[in-house]
């Protein structure tokens, strides 16, 4: 069994000479333009840098105090943060402390040094930390998560600093993957994508990641080494424990595997026949999530402390209609009978806080 210190380990290695950790391959970029993208439009925002520089901005101005506090959990090379922040001050804020909690150094540095190129960097705080072990030392306007919450393995504690460290008007804003641990597939995921896989070329089905050819897709488990998926499918359940949600945006689920680094860079953008294909997965989950046979395995949302008199969700697709418990039972492609002791808990607590909130 990997123990946590091998784990942190092996993290530090993978990341250690990695400058573009969020880099991914052009056939995910057709996709997010041409099936993400209006989903953000609907809510203001185009991309994930704008959706964090809008609802971090809207916390300090709801906040109004006279130098905003953020802080980014998990914050890599800190390139999104430094972004950010720049926006935020062309945005009209002038004076805010945003902080970017790292455990790598080598990130760090990187991170310091391009918040001088950018010219924020008196605007910017870095602290070597690990988040699990994240004490907060002030109230933030806004804290941020950006596709770092399925590296924590101690989400109960983070998620209660983080209710505990937020101003009372304040948003935790985060973009993450919360599907089954390990990024790993459900039964009626990969029931589909073997579907799918089954039509690919030969030469579609070579891992860049670990390097070899599958003939058929192998449900791999990213957290067996690190911690890559560490507690993906817990995410979503203890948020709605803890916070109400101010914005969801649930998506994707079957088309990861087909977008993403380890395969995704088989897939000629500029291909007919390849879009065709990615249309097609992607209508799939779009039917599969709509009718709950599906559940999205990414999420942009916004939560508050306070309960939210209207909360904007994407399609409708509400946080609570989006667990996929662990005790789910799949019928193929046919929806799927729910039984799950912890579904008709958040069900139960969900339905109780919305009438008070309508009182």
């Amino acid at each position: 069994m990997t123990s946590r210190q091998d784990r942190i380990r092996r993290e530090l290695e993978i990341y250690r000479e990695q400058r573009e950790v969020h880099e991914l391959p052009e056939i995910f970029h057709y996709w997010s333009n041409r099936h993400l993208r209006p989903l953000e439009d609907e809510f203001g925002f185009s991309n994930p840098d704008e959706f964090l520089v809008k609802y971090l901005l809207e916390a300090a101005l709801v906040a109004g105090r006279e130098t905003p506090q953020f802080i980014s959990l998990g914050a890599g090379n800190c390139d999104t943060e430094v972004r950010v922040a720049k926006a935020l001050r062309e945005n009209g804020l002038r004076r805010f402390r945003f902080e970017c909690l790292e455990l790598n150094p080598d990130m760090i540095q990187r991170g310091q040094q391009l918040a001088e190129e950018y010219g924020i960097r008196e605007s910017m705080v870095f602290t070597r930390g690990d988040f699990n072990c994240w004490g907060a030392d002030r109230k933030y306007d806004g804290v941020m998560a950006n596709q770092s919450l399925h590296h924590m393995l101690e989400l109960e504690k983070v998620f209660d600093e983080i209710r505990g460290s937020l101003h009372s008007h304040g948003y935790f804003v985060t973009s993450d993957m919360i599907g089954r641990n390990g990024h790993q597939r459900w039964p009626e995921a990969l029931e589909a994508v073997h579907r799918f896989w089954r039509q690919l070329p030969r030469e579609y089905r070579y891992n860049h990641q670990l390097r070899r050819y599958e003939a058929l897709y192998k449900n791999w488990d990213c957290s067996s080494e690190g911690f890559e998926g560490i507690r993906a499918q817990d995410i979503l359940p203890l948020l709605l424990e803890r916070f109400h949600f101010h914005l969801f945006i649930g998506f994707s689920n079957v088309i990861d595997v087909f977008i993403d680094r380890a395969f995704g860079h088989n897939f000629n953008a500029s291909s007919p026949a390849d879009r065709d294909f990615i249309d097609r997965v992607h209508a799939y989950d779009e039917a599969g999530l709509r009718d709950g046979t599906l559940k999205p395995t990414h999420m942009m949302a916004v939560m508050t402390t306070r309960p939210v008199a209207s909360p904007a969700y994407s399609r409708g697709l509400s946080p609570a209609f989006c667990v996929r418990t662990p005790d789910e039972q799949s019928s193929g492609s046919a929806a799927r009978k729910v039984s799950g002791v912890v579904r008709r808990w958040v069900r139960r607590k969900i339905r109780l806080l919305y009438r008070r909130t309508k009182r």
